[in-house]
């Protein structure tokens, strides 16, 4: 009888140890993937095409 129970427990603690390991792989590549994501996808030198704006104002001499 005490044969079934260890053989339970071994069963039992290898599945938490896997679910250990799944979880840490999942709540790595929540963490990491967006950041790759935003890398890949953002420009890889930002420029800065912005021109001056310049406002020609006429105002009367009297």
């Amino acid at each position: 009888m005490h044969s079934n129970i260890q053989s339970a427990e071994s069963a039992d603690t290898f599945s938490h140890r896997l679910a250990e390991i799944v979880g840490t792989v999942i709540g790595l590549l929540t963490l990491t993937l967006p950041l790759f994501v935003i890398a890949h996808y953002s420009p890889s030198s930002v420029q800065n095409d912005q021109q001056s704006i310049t406002y020609h104002v006429k105002t009367d001499a009297d």
